[in-house]
């Protein structure tokens, strides 16, 4: 066969039918820059650092809308038409501490933040409750109304944990390995918040003490009231483990971060950040095909050429290939086994016995109301409804909805749960007058002794979710008893649902659990953990990836920066770490380095 060489000077070359049946084929695939797997939120940050620095980026999502964990949708748009839920992600508050929004200026792009305030309300069963506003000193009076003492103290407990989290800010915004980088996000404060935890060697250990506790430890140094430390413990068991779990003392960032940065939701619910995102993706030449399931990920000699899709088509990138799925479904399920070996024999062994999942997941319930919750037995003022809302009666009430679960078992008997009326702060998520309402329930993936039925084998089943939703209602209903009569429609999703959905391992949202030895230069692993991956331009972003889940847009931002990094020479490398150098030198000490 003969085919065309140069159109101008019509050259000739003989190749073999093969031959040309790869090179036609090579012709009509799509080539990018970079191909990222997933779009959402964190894919899309990526994509669009990426794209505002001139690389051509596609983004192949499976699901029919972009989004992953952060949409919002009409789940029920039959039975509650016009009412909008998130089905996953709700509250915002890790965003805050970064620069994501600025530097992208997402505002621009239809993105507006409605903070929160007061930010929890626990009502507890003696007739107590605990009201935190995003004012200390707001939330200080409301404790001192049943304590003095615990009123002191949770002042005391939140100066702390508030310098921690400003301290550990700058690790946050930078790849886990890049102490320059990190080095360079530090200013005149952070190192202030910085130093007042170290102190000398007696402050220094008693600070990595403090780390090594679990939360209710350390609440327990702190508080005597429960009313107080139920719902301390589980704010602190939102990073997906019990409140005895050691080394999980930071978990308390839950709490203070509702009080700085602050707690917030974009207007129309968590998809409107995507919506923004999406925007400027698509205003800077980016794209975003949907239903696209990537099945394999492309290798040639090592390095990262591309992806295939369901269906068989494949889609090519120059410059790398970046996967916002979890490490485990990438390395052993999307890719060859040789091409893995090949770059790291023990890779594929590290991430299936390393990696930990405690089986703890949620099992999800959206409901249409006709009226608001009335917490009519603790002096109900309509600001209760506005913020995070707890079922969390002792601090052994919240233990066992999380320690029941890493055995199989639904701590369904006496539910605690976390949830939200998120038409309190934002009317137009319903139609005029009517509410929706958001509850998360901490629950197993798979159910002891129900290995190999129901979905994926886990033991869920609508009749069986149903069952415990019926249970879940009931036991909020105690507290606002009008819950039952002012239900319209809900909507249940299990956590075997929730993971097939997402795509998440074992239903994991976090992708990994947050647990100290699983975060920063651990996550997923060691060799991992700087976004790079043993195969040459393949990249990892997304909630398993530093500095974790949440919304953040922190690891798409981070996957962003090394991958640049990774394009530049050496020297440019150096002016750029000299830079921000200068710049933490310049803010501490007000004149230029050397």
């Amino acid at each position: 066969m003969l085919l065309p060489v140069n159109n101008k000077e019509k050259a000739l070359i003989k190749v073999s039918k093969e031959d040309a049946f790869s090179i036609c084929k090579v012709l009509v695939m799509e080539v990018y820059d970079v191909v990222i797997i997933g779009a959402g939120h964190n894919a899309l940050v990526c994509a669009a650092y990426l794209l505002k620095a001139g690389y051509s980026v596609l983004l192949l999502e499976k699901q029919a809308s972009p989004g992953g964990g952060a949409t919002t949708e009409e789940l029920m748009p039959e039975a509650a038409p016009g009412f909008k839920f998130n089905p996953c992600a709700m509250n915002h508050l890790f965003i805050f501490l970064g620069p994501v929004i600025q530097e992208l200026e997402l505002t621009k792009y239809g993105l507006e933040y409605l903070y929160c305030d007061p930010v929890v309300f626990c009502p507890h069963p003696d007739g107590k409750y605990f009201l935190a506003h995003r004012s200390v000193e707001k939330t200080c009076a409301e404790i001192a109304r049943y304590s003095d003492r615990d009123a002191q103290k949770y002042a005391e407990y939140v100066d702390f944990w508030q310098r921690f989290v400003r301290a550990v800010i700058p690790f946050f915004n930078a790849p886990p390995k890049s102490i320059v980088d990190a080095a360079g996000n530090y200013d005149l404060k952070k190192l202030q918040d910085l130093f007042s935890l170290l102190g000398g060697p007696n402050q220094t250990l008693d600070l990595m003490r403090t780390l090594f506790n679990s939360p209710i430890d350390n609440i327990n140094e702190y508080f005597d009231s429960e009313f107080l430390k139920a719902p301390l413990a589980r704010l602190s068991a939102e990073l997906s483990s019990p409140p005895s779990q050691k080394a999980m003392s930071f978990g308390a960032m839950m709490m203070t971060m509702r009080h700085e940065p602050g707690m917030a939701r974009p207007r129309g619910g968590t998809g409107a950040l995507v919506a923004a995102l999406v925007k400027l993706v698509q205003s800077e030449g980016g794209v975003i095909l949907t239903e696209q399931d990537v099945k394999q990920v492309l290798v040639d000699d090592g390095r990262a050429v591309g992806v295939r899709v369901a269906g068989g088509k494949e889609y090519l990138a120059r410059k790398g290939v970046i996967s916002s799925v979890d490490a485990k479904r990438l390395f052993l399920q999307l890719m060859d086994t040789s091409d893995v070996d090949a770059a790291d024999s023990n890779l594929r062994e590290r991430l299936e016995r390393r990696i930990v999942n405690n089986n703890e997941t949620i099992l999800k319930i959206d409901c249409a109301l006709s009226e608001p919750l009335r917490f009519e037995h603790h002096e109900h003022k309509d600001e209760y409804l506005i913020g995070s809302i707890l079922i969390a009666d002792s601090v052994n009430h919240v233990e066992q909805a999380h320690s029941e679960i890493t055995v199989g078992k639904i701590p369904d008997a006496d539910p605690s749960m976390y949830l939200v009326m998120p038409t309190a702060l934002d009317p137009s998520m319903a139609p005029e007058g009517k509410h929706t309402l958001w509850i998360e329930f901490f629950a197993p993936y798979q159910i002891a002794g129900k290995e190999g039925s129901g979905l994926k084998g886990t033991g869920w089943t609508d009749e069986l979710k149903h069952q415990v939703a019926d249970r879940v209602l009931d036991k909020l209903a105690q507290y606002s008893p009008n819950l039952k009569h002012s239900i319209i429609a809900r909507h249940v999703e299990s956590p075997a649902e929730l993971g097939e959905r997402l795509g998440s391992y074992k239903g994991n949202y976090y992708h990994i659990d947050m647990t100290l030895e699983q975060m920063l230069c651990f996550r997923p692993l060691p060799e991992l953990a700087n976004y790079k991956t043993p195969i040459e331009n393949l990249f990892l972003t997304g909630a398993g990836t530093h500095p974790g889940g949440s919304i953040s847009g922190m690891p798409g931002r981070n996957c962003a920066h090394i991958f640049l990094q990774e394009q530049q020479t050496l020297k440019e490398t150096i002016k750029d770490a000299r830079n921000a150098l200068k710049a933490t030198v310049q803010s501490v000490f007000g004149r230029d380095s050397d």
